[in-house]
């Protein structure tokens, strides 16, 4: 997959091109209704399909107070939108010159001149341009005098609700990992570098690999929960292949000893006591929520919760559970 980061480095030969456009932030189940959509309409057309996204969330500019956190780093983004099967994505800085185009110019300059759109996919809810101007009914119309049809996708429904980054959000908020996976299509992760941290679940028998507190991506409520840490490796000229261990996560301020001034993520490695991830690259994926944080009196009582909880680890990683 190829990823542009700005319009002017796409080549002048490029298109024709099939167009998905949106924040995409999670790339849930309903953006990737969008994305396939658009896969099913360049096979048709014999052209490319192209991600367009933003570096931020355009709310982060526009409207700060009411910009929600990202579910996703756009490094995470522009991973899972590979992994969706587009050809191409586009990652526009959401700046104020961007902000301060008319939708006219932002059609002509993206769509048309860098990406030689034949067809553009977006939401029900699609909007962009100078004040939010532009929306589906502006780009079908603009879009029949340059050359490129529009497509409208509809929203997915689950549950009586529209599949949204808000419910995802809201669902992770309240520790519901097992719910937002099924919204994302995929457990959510969060990655970040293994750093030194105080060594206490080694001394407890169960040593950790803590993550950097600057990890990429939404973190969960506090608790415990059962997932994967996946060790992602070297590019295909190094050494380390990519590597997926189960493991018990935890994430809070340890409430037992009270020495952790911010949430951390931790995870065990399943009978792993000597495994060395220190600077290397992880992400943690949460499958399963065991239970919430809770303070312990005394150590012994710890190590029984932790002794349990890994049982219960093992049990919901278990194929078929």
């Amino acid at each position: 997959m190829i990823v542009f980061r700005d319009p002017s480095e796409v080549p002048a030969d490029f298109g024709p091109s099939i167009v998905a456009i949106g924040k995409f932030d999670g790339v849930h189940s309903g953006h990737r209704a969008v994305i396939d959509r658009a896969r099913v309409t360049a096979m048709d057309a014999g052209a490319r399909v192209v991600a367009v996204t933003f570096d931020r969330n355009p709310l982060a500019l526009l409207r700060p107070d009411r910009c929600p956190e990202a579910l996703v780093s756009v490094d995470q983004k522009i991973a899972l939108l590979a992994d969706s099967g587009v050809d191409a994505v586009l990652v526009l800085r959401f700046d104020e010159t961007l902000a301060a185009l008319a939708p006219e110019e932002f059609a002509q300059r993206i769509l048309v001149d860098a990406l030689g759109a034949v067809c553009v996919m977006v939401g029900v809810d699609f909007r962009f341009g100078r004040g939010g101007a532009g929306d589906p009914a502006f780009l079908t119309s603009f879009g029949e005098t340059r050359g490129f049809t529009v497509d409208v996708v509809g929203d997915v429904q689950g549950g009586g609700r529209r599949v949204s980054s808000t419910w995802v959000r809201e669902l992770l908020d309240a520790g519901q990992v097992e719910d937002a996976a099924r919204l994302l299509g995929r457990p959510h992760a969060v990655r970040a570098e293994v750093v030194h941290g105080l060594k206490r679940g080694r001394e407890l028998g169960y040593p950790t690999a803590n993550l950097a507190p600057d990890a990429e991506g939404f973190v969960p409520a506090d608790g415990v929960y059962a997932g994967w840490l996946v060790d992602e490796g070297t590019d295909a000229g190094g050494v380390r292949p990519a590597t997926r261990y189960p493991a018990a996560i935890s994430v809070g301020t340890n409430p037992t000893f009270d020495d952790v001034p911010v949430r951390q993520i931790e995870a065990y490695v399943l009978d792993e006591t000597d495994l060395d991830l220190y600077g290397h690259t992880v992400q943690v994926q949460f499958t399963a929520r065991i239970r919430g944080m809770v303070r312990f009196e005394g150590i012994e009582a710890l190590i029984a919760r932790m002794d349990a909880d890994v049982a219960e680890v093992r049990a919901a990683l278990r194929p078929g559970a």
